[in-house]
């Protein structure tokens, strides 16, 4: 038995015994002389073909609820025992990471270009802005896997590029009506807002998860303020401010060491 390693995981190869006899009394599962091949069924290659669609499904569930967990970089053999399937098919369906990657979030990502086109054709930028940054933190917050897709750059995820260039252009767009509308600061560039989103969403799942699900919406409010054009008033913020304790908490998610961490009530 040997190991098969791909993508830092292991699998593992099939062995043969060789003097085995089999049904047909022929040794090392070769036919006798004389026989040829069995007749494939006629049923065998659409049998095949499901059991392929299945395991990809199988696959593709597997991997969204462990990169939800985990994030981008979970191992490929974690994701493979979870569906129940063998290493080696993981391989054969997805041969890169990016592969699996783009499988599992293309819907999530072509969902996330049509809330960009609804917030394009908002009545005015700064509403358009507001729900279209509220749509996507909603997302950065639940799914950890989707959060390092969303905020860092993954290289062969065809899908990513073609959002990331539709995220820039709304952005854009919403910047220059809201400059026109005088509802945005003058000032702000595209860049200052594609950086910034990126930056507080990397911290929203550590956030969340030291307090409560919708804990993200006070800095988001705090970032769009600083947006806001000096002439407007402030808005009310949401959500009730971090504790002490809730901050300890978040900064050490945030950091090298991600383990559990105890809570504010929990011994260490």
């Amino acid at each position: 038995m040997t190991e098969d390693r791909r993508d830092g995981h292991a699998g593992v190869k099939g062995s043969g015994r060789h003097g085995d006899h089999d049904a047909r009394g022929g040794r090392g599962g070769r036919p006798s002389a004389g026989e040829g091949p069995p007749p494939a069924s006629p049923a065998a290659s659409p049998r095949r073909r499901r059991d392929a669609r299945r395991n990809r499904e199988l696959l593709t569930d597997a991997a969204h609820e462990v990169f939800t967990e985990q994030g981008l970089e979970a191992p490929f053999d974690v994701i493979a025992r979870r569906a129940g399937i063998g290493n080696a098919t993981l391989y054969r369906h997805f041969p890169t990471r990016a592969a699996l990657v783009d499988a599992v979030f293309r819907d999530l990502l072509t969902h996330t270009m049509t809330v960009g086109e609804q917030a394009r054709t908002a009545e005015d930028a700064w509403s358009g802005l507001c729900d279209y940054l509220a749509e996507i933190f909603t997302v950065l917050a639940t799914d950890r896997g989707a959060n390092d897709l969303m905020t860092t750059h993954l290289e062969g995820v065809e899908t990513l590029e073609t959002v990331h260039a539709h995220n820039r252009e709304t952005v854009e767009i919403l910047l220059r009506r809201g400059h026109a509308e005088a509802t945005i600061r003058a000032d702000v560039t595209t860049e200052d807002l594609l950086f910034s989103f990126a930056a507080l969403g990397r911290a929203v799942p550590a956030l969340t998860a030291a307090t409560t699900p919708d804990a993200w919406r006070r800095p988001l409010t705090l970032f769009l303020d600083a947006l806001r054009a000096p002439t407007l008033s402030p808005s009310p913020l949401p959500t009730p401010p971090l504790t002490p304790p809730q901050l300890a908490t978040t900064l050490h998610q945030l950091g090298p060491d991600r383990g559990p961490h105890p809570g504010p009530h929990e011994k260490r």
